[in-house]
């Protein structure tokens, strides 16, 4: 029977008043209309919206960077989108098993061909309902069969007379999207607060770093003023080899850290024979030369998730001689280094992607600006509070997200 496993209810009685009972197959027409092609001299800096399939993700509509095409270009023709519509991208829909559609949030627009605009009698077929629905399993699982072409996979405009949607009556479409809609808005919440926190603590690091933020010692005094030093001075380097065999490759990753091959890449990318590789413990750091989002003169991370771990010699590995580890971790974190790192990268220079750059440079000519022991602690101990926060809050979000998946696995028929 077409009964979803999770009900409202007042609807779960298998009798035959409105909004009881078996949910049916949709007799609603559900069209998908695509947009029109505009010339490249139409494109304005003023004008009407222009949204593209390149526009729209997964539950985001994004327009940072707008375009606007002249209204001597538009004409009756045009697809027009209003606020609430639900927008889909027609090529390449599919994003981590979501589909790429949004609802419009600003007042109005135009679609060009590559975007897509659903269409249907608003009276008869919830807009909230069906734009939910977009993103349960079982309708991904049914767009997968209806998509042509396999480079560049694209939704066929009349997928919906394809699919077989089995829709509850109105009124629990709307209780449902109601319900939906109130999670997706803690979700949001949610997903903000990270994004503060996140500004916030970028704020703080540029503020402790440019020393314009100082922390006190716990009886009140100052502390010492930060001195300039060589990063030999504060690290040794690591060359150990991995005569152990240690079997634990690890990779950087700009958002994990060293994290272990297999789990980041799914299969392992190194040699056989890792034998030759550094070996790291515990708290030491290693850096890859290699530019990655957020890291433009690449990133230095710090193991931490593992007691031991390899890394290939591409990579340059390094311990603290006295030194704080976490606050060297923030240190590097924020960026700290890339100014000096470029004074030692050979100008346009790259070896397989890799900055090129001397190892005795690295270790001699790059300048620290170091406080005292006591005030590393300090800074490292309020940046790493800040960093709780942000990971409470990313675990909450996951949680959030994980019970909206099953929301949608339960509440759909």
């Amino acid at each position: 029977m077409n009964i979803p496993a999770l009900r409202f209810p007042e609807f779960a009685s298998t009798g035959s008043a409105q909004g009881v009972g078996e949910w049916v197959e949709n007799e609603v027409d559900i069209k998908i209309i695509s947009g029109n092609n505009y010339p490249l001299e139409s494109y304005s800096k003023e004008g009407v919206l222009l949204v593209q399939g390149l526009n729209i993700y997964p539950s985001k509509l994004i327009l940072d960077k707008p375009i606007y095409i002249s209204e001597k270009f538009c004409s009756n023709k045009d697809v027009l989108v209003k606020k609430n519509d639900i927008l889909v991208g027609l090529n390449r829909p599919i994003i981590n098993n979501k589909l790429k559609a949004c609802l419009f949030s600003e007042e109005s627009a135009i679609l060009y061909q590559r975007a897509g605009i659903l269409s249907f009698n608003k009276s008869k077929l919830s807009n909230m309902f069906l734009y939910h629905y977009l993103f349960t399993s079982k309708f991904i699982k049914q767009l997968l069969l209806e998509l042509v072409g396999s480079d560049q996979p694209y939704i066929k405009t009349n997928l919906f007379k394809k699919t077989k949607n089995i829709f509850p009556p109105l009124p629990e479409q709307q209780k449902i999207a109601t319900f939906l809609t109130v999670v997706d808005a803690k979700i949001a919440q949610v997903s903000q607060k990270g994004v503060l926190l996140g500004e916030y603590k970028r704020g703080v690091m540029q503020g402790i770093f440019s020393q314009e933020i100082r922390f006190l010692a716990d009886d009140g005094s100052g502390f010492v003023d930060w001195v300039e030093r060589r990063l030999g001075e504060e690290f040794e380097r690591i060359t150990l080899k991995n005569k152990e065999d240690n079997k634990n490759v690890l990779t950087i990753s700009a958002q994990q850290g060293l994290i272990n091959q297999k789990k980041f890449f799914n299969k392992s990318v190194s040699a056989k024979d890792v034998t030759g590789y550094y070996l790291l413990h515990k708290d030491d750091f290693a850096y890859n030369k290699s530019y990655s989002k957020g890291y433009p003169m690449g990133a230095i991370k710090r193991l931490k998730n593992y007691g031991k771990g390899v890394v290939s010699t591409l990579y340059i590995c390094f311990k603290a001689k006295e030194g704080n580890v976490s606050f060297w971790e923030q240190y590097f974190h924020a960026g700290n280094l890339n100014i000096e790192l470029h004074k030692i990268a050979q100008e346009g220079a790259r070896n397989h992607g890799l900055l090129n750059m001397s190892v005795v440079e690295f270790f001699n000519d790059i300048s620290l600006i170091v406080p005292s022991l006591p005030e590393q602690t300090k800074i490292a101990n309020f940046l790493s509070s800040i960093d709780t926060k942000i990971t409470q809050n990313t675990q909450s979000l996951e949680k959030m997200k994980t019970f909206k998946r099953g929301l949608l696995q339960e509440m759909f028929a």
